[in-house]
């Protein structure tokens, strides 16, 4: 037993291993889509000169991206050679992907809008993640606290649901958009990472179906059936943004954000808090498959990388990402974090993206995205008591909540209209309780952990736990951290007062079992205490 304590903590782990090869291309493909849609964002819908978007945001963001995955690889490392284990696996991270859409479509379009001016959106959004890093890095020091109370069901059911609305959604119905490529490359990757087949010479199977899809796209292309949408004067005019550019500071233009604190802080601080449960869960699901990081150690990282970022001008916020389990079973160890994010900078201080998002269909990275999705969605059934599936299920139903409203406010707006406009009561004749959606998928990760915790103590019959969860559902509604997205008391500032009241009586309702069930429980002690026996003489 020494002598493996002491190997443990002399003998340096490999930095590479096979596996990190599947990993990097399953990751890297991730990350690239990532990189790609945000690119996307800023250059059609928020409108941004191009050489503010290749020229300063993009080379802050793969710097960040470096520091953080560099990171991760360096504490997967550590425990590597503490525990004496191979198969560690680092944490993953990178952009956060619904906060992307959040400082894009809730704090910097309306503020470019209203101006005139993206640059006041992009300072704007800047000041977004200032005051999020703040908060993930002192939420760092509760967060092991609150991983002690909580059952693993709500932690990881809650993030069964961002998995399967907001991960597997959308990647599901692109596939199904363009079948030709979409149902060929999730094949690919189904049979390999499911199926255990191994492609020749032991090609990753990311790559595998990023090739098909290439093929296939540039295929149609040439004989004209235009199947994934990419075209050769596309790809010429990506050429154009090719360069080297490092970041450089941008404090002028964060403090030149804070204009617009009042509209801005109503929504870092819900979201701020967002991202503290959701990297709180994603430890959580890295312990499920193995691996136990310190929690306060990896969001005060994830505050200090967003920090960084967003001082020389990226206003996107860096998060551990779902997924540890399935880079894991792909084989991933330390070496894919650092690389991915290596490449990242690559990518980024050279204007490479541009390129990518004329060359590579994106339908082809989709299943990959869908895979990921799948398994974080089994893995809250899987590690946890079988008689915990319906808690996971109920916190799972405020993400889908979310995901309803979002496509449904997308629909209205593309139509130039609202739900306001359109009349909440006749969406309600319809059958499409639209209220009920905004209120019940508002601050959604917290919701469902909630939810979540009631149910698994319920279960239990711990009935005095069920009811602290409540009453923190109460606490949490009443000032909108739960089922609405605004900070507040009162409903002028969009905080729904009858469901925190609502949390409190089953509180009650919950505490008063507890006494019941205390009360009954030591009576029947009482009753069956067993007799005194005479000991047998000598």
């Amino acid at each position: 037993m020494a002598t493996t304590t002491a190997s443990a903590t002399t003998t340096s782990p490999k930095l590479w291993a096979p596996g990190d090869w599947n990993a990097l291309f399953g990751f890297g493909t991730n990350i690239l889509v990532n990189l790609l849609v945000l690119t996307g964002l800023l250059q059609f819908v928020l409108k941004m000169p191009t050489e503010l978007i290749y020229g300063r945001i993009l080379p802050a963001l793969g710097l960040m991206m470096a520091l953080s995955t560099g990171y991760y690889a360096w504490l997967a490392w550590k425990l590597a050679k503490e525990t004496g284990r191979d198969d560690v696996c680092a944490l993953p991270s990178g952009i956060s992907v619904p906060h992307m859409f959040v400082v894009t479509f809730v704090i910097m379009l309306p503020i470019a809008t209203m101006t005139g001016d993206p640059i006041k959106g992009w300072e704007a959004g800047l000041v977004w993640v200032f005051f999020q890093s703040f908060i993930l890095m002192i939420g760092g020091f509760i967060a092991p606290y609150i991983r002690k109370i909580t059952p693993r069901a709500a932690l990881l059911g809650t993030l069964a649901g961002v998995s399967i609305a907001f991960i597997s959604m959308r990647p599901a119905l692109e596939i199904f958009l363009t079948p030709a490529i979409g149902l060929v490359c999730l094949a690919i990757i189904l049979v390999s990472w499911f199926g255990g087949i191994r492609y020749p010479r032991g090609i990753p199977a990311g790559l595998v179906a990023i090739a098909f899809g290439l093929v296939i796209a540039w295929g149609s292309s040439l004989v004209g059936l235009d199947v994934g949408g990419l075209s050769l004067a596309k790809l010429g005019a990506a050429f154009s943004n090719f360069g080297f550019s490092l970041p450089v500071p941008a404090f002028d233009h964060v403090f030149s954000g804070f204009t617009y604190l009042g509209i801005i802080l109503v929504t870092a601080i819900p979201f701020g808090i967002y991202d503290l449960v959701e990297a709180m869960d994603n430890v959580e699901s890295a312990e499920a498959a193995g691996d136990h990081y310190p929690t306060t150690q990896v969001l005060t990282a994830d505050g200090v990388v967003s920090l960084i970022g967003c001082l020389l001008g990226n206003p996107f916020i860096n998060a551990v990402y779902i997924g540890h389990p399935g880079w894991k079973a792909m084989g991933g160890r330390i070496g894919y974090s650092a690389a991915t994010g290596l490449i990242v900078i690559v990518l980024c201080w050279f204007g490479i993206v541009a390129l990518l998002l004329a060359l590579i269909p994106i339908v082809a990275i989709s299943p990959i995205l869908l895979y990921i999705g799948m398994l974080i969605g089994a893995q809250a059934f899987q590690t946890t008591p079988t008689s915990h599936a319906p808690a996971i299920v109920l916190a799972v139903t405020p993400h889908l909540a979310a995901w309803a409203k979002v496509q449904i406010d997308g629909a209205l707006g593309a139509a130039g209209t609202n739900a306001a406009a359109v009349g909440i009561d006749k969406m309600a004749n319809m059958g499409v309780l639209y209220h009920g959606l905004e209120v019940m998928g508002g601050g959604a990760i917290l919701s469902g952990l909630v939810l979540g915790a009631i149910a698994v103590f319920v279960i239990e019959k711990q009935f005095m736990q069920a009811a602290g969860f409540a009453a923190a559902g109460a606490v949490l509604t009443y000032f909108g951290l739960m089922h609405g997205e605004a900070i507040g008391i009162g409903k002028g500032l969009g905080v729904t007062p009858s469901i925190s009241l609502g949390y409190a009586m089953v509180a009650g309702f919950l505490w008063y079992c507890g006494k019941s069930l205390a009360a009954e429980s030591g009576a029947k002690t009482m009753t069956t205490e067993p007799r005194a026996k005479l000991e047998p003489a000598e």
